[in-house]
C-alpha cells in the first residue's frame, strides 16, 4: 500500500499533538508494510528517514504545463467548495515558537498575487514558510497547489490528509489523480473556538470531510461533531484512537533536594481557550488554600498567557504557580517525570495524547470529561472542565494519599497495553483497502 500523506507538521517541527500523532502513526504504518510519502509545507533539508520519505512542498519545481493543469483543477474545486477570503485579523489557530517560520519569497508574481508569471516555459520554484501565522490561509492555498503538483509525479494508492490545513491539497490531488481521499480529523474548528468559529476554517473542514471517501475521527466525541455539525454521513466516519510510541523510557530524572518535600502538578499544552488553562489556575488557587506547599506548573504558549500571568498576580499565587513556556524534547520528558500529577482540563479535546505521555513516566492523570482520551482511559480520574471544586478535590486526594496515586498508575498502566499505534495502524490499513479496492 503506497500512501501520499499531507500534513502540516512533523517532528522536530511541531507545535502540539498533531505532529506527534503523525510520527507515531506513520512509524506503525510502515511496520505494517505501507510506503509513505509525507508532504510538509517545508522540511528544512527534507529527505528520507528510517520509515518514510519526507517531501517539502516548498521549492517544488513546477513546469508551466503542470502549473496550468493545477490552476484549472483548483479553480473548479475552489469555486464549488472552498473560498479563500481575506481576514481582518491574523489567523493563528496554533501558537508556534519563534524560529520555525521563515520569510516567504516568490520568484515572480503577478499583480493579483495569485498566479506566477512564467518565462520561456522553464520550470520554476517558490518557497513556503510553513508553521502557523498571520499568512496561514494564503499558505494553505499555496501548499495545496504545490502538493497537488507533487501528486502528479508520484505513484500511490490512496491520499491521506491531516486536518483542515491540508484538506484543499487532498481535494485537489483527488481531482487530478482520481485516487481515493481519506480525511483525518484531529480537531474541529468547534473544538478550537467553541461557538466563535472562524467560518472560513469551518467551511474548509466541511468541504474536505464531504469530499473524502472516508473520514477518520480520533474519538467518538469527534465523530459525533463531524456528523452533527458538518452533515457527514455516519457510515463514512470511522473512529481510530491515537496512542503513544511504545518505546521504553530510558532517562531517569533526579528530583532536586530543595523540592523533594513538595508536590508538583502539571498542565502542559497550548495556553488557549480549547485547553482550559484558566480552570486549571482557579483549581490551583483552591488547592493552595489547603496544601500550601504544592507547586503548579503551566508549560506552553498561547494567546491566553498574558491574561493568566496577570490573574496569577491578582490571586497572589505567583510564588507557587510557574509559567514554563513552550517546551520540547527532553524538557518535556523531564517535566513529566518530575510531576506528581498531570491535569488536562480541556474545554473540548478531540483526543489528547499528553495524558498517555505522562503515564509513560508513571504519573497519575486527571482528565476533562470533555476529552476523547477519556473514552479509552477508564480508570483515570475525571472532572468536568468547569467544575473547579471537583477538580481541586481530586488534585488534593492524589497529593495527600500516595496509595491512591499508585492505584491510579497501576490501573492505567494495564489500559496502556491496548493503546498502541500498532492497533491504530491495523485499522488505517483496513480503511485504505476499503477505499482503494485493495486486498
Amino acid at each position: 500500500m503506497r500512501v501520499l500523506m499531507f500534513g502540516w507538521e512533523f517532528p522536530p517541527h511541531i507545535s502540539g499533538g498533531l505532529g506527534t500523532a503523525c510520527f507515531g502513526m506513520t512509524q506503525a504504518l510502515a511496520k505494517k508494510g505501507a510506503e509513505i510519502i509525507f508532504v510538509l509545507p517545508r522540511t528544512g533539508d527534507g529527505g528520507r528517514n528510517d520509515f518514510l520519505r519526507l517531501e517539502s512542498a516548498s521549492g517544488t519545481p513546477i513546469s508551466a504545463a503542470t502549473a496550468e493543469r493545477v490552476r484549472r483543477a483548483g479553480h473548479d474545486v475552489w469555486q464549488s467548495n472552498v473560498h479563500f477570503l481575506p481576514v481582518d485579523s491574523p489567523l493563528s489557530p496554533y501558537i508556534t515558537p519563534q524560529g520555525y517560520s521563515e520569510s516567504l519569497q516568490w520568484l515572480s508574481r503577478t499583480p493579483d498575487g495569485e498566479s506566477l508569471r512564467l518565462h520561456h516555459n522553464a520550470p520554476f520554484t517558490f518557497q513556503l514558510k510553513g508553521g502557523y501565522g498571520p499568512d496561514l490561509m494564503s499558505e494553505v492555498r499555496r501548499y495545496s497547489r504545490l502538493a497537488a503538483a507533487i501528486s502528479l509525479r508520484e505513484r500511490f494508492d490512496v491520499i491521506h490528509a491531516h486536518d483542515w490545513m491540508t484538506y484543499p491539497a487532498g481535494m485537489l490531488a483527488k481531482t487530478l489523480t482520481g485516487k481515493p481521499l481519506v480525511a483525518h480529523i484531529h480537531a474541529t474548528e468547534y473544538d478550537r473556538s467553541g461557538e466563535n468559529v472562524n467560518e472560513q476554517v469551518a467551511s474548509i473542514e466541511r468541504a474536505g470531510l464531504l469530499a473524502a471517501d472516508l473520514v477518520v475521527a480520533v474519538s467518538r466525541l469527534t465523530r459525533k461533531t463531524v456528523i452533527e455539525r458538518y452533515g457527514v454521513p455516519a457510515e463514512k466516519v470511522v473512529v481510530v484512537y491515537n496512542a503513544v510510541a511504545r518505546h521504553e523510557v530510558e532517562r531517569h530524572y533526579v528530583i532536586p533536594p530543595r523540592i523533594r518535600h513538595e508536590k508538583r502538578v502539571l498542565f502542559l499544552g497550548r495556553v488557549t481557550f480549547q485547553k482550559g488553562p484558566e480552570y486549571f489556575m482557579e483549581a490551583a488557587r483552591l488547592v493552595l488554600n489547603r496544601i500550601p506547599n504544592a507547586r503548579f506548573f503551566m508549560a506552553g504558549s498561547g494567546d491566553m498567557l498574558p491574561q493568566l500571568i496577570r490573574r496569577a498576580g491578582q490571586l497572589r499565587i505567583g510564588q507557587r504557580f510557574h509559567f514554563a513556556g513552550f517546551l520540547r524534547g527532553e524538557d518535556v520528558d523531564r517535566m513529566f517525570a518530575l510531576s506528581d500529577l498531570y491535569v488536562m482540563p480541556s474545554v473540548s479535546e478531540p483526543f489528547g495524547i499528553t495524558p498517555l505521555e505522562a503515564m509513560l513516566y508513571d504519573v497519575p492523570v486527571l482528565l476533562s470529561r470533555q476529552s476523547g482520551v477519556s473514552e479509552v482511559l477508564k480508570h483515570a480520574l475525571k472532572a468536568d472542565f468547569w467544575d473547579i471544586r471537583d477538580m481541586a478535590d481530586k488534585i488534593c486526594a492524589v497529593l495527600r494519599y500516595p496509595c491512591l496515586a499508585q492505584e491510579l498508575v497501576k490501573n492505567c498502566r494495564e489500559e496502556m497495553k491496548s493503546i498502541r499505534w500498532e492497533n491504530a495502524a491495523d485499522q488505517l490499513m483496513a480503511a485504505y483497502r476499503s477505499v482503494s479496492g485493495g486486498n
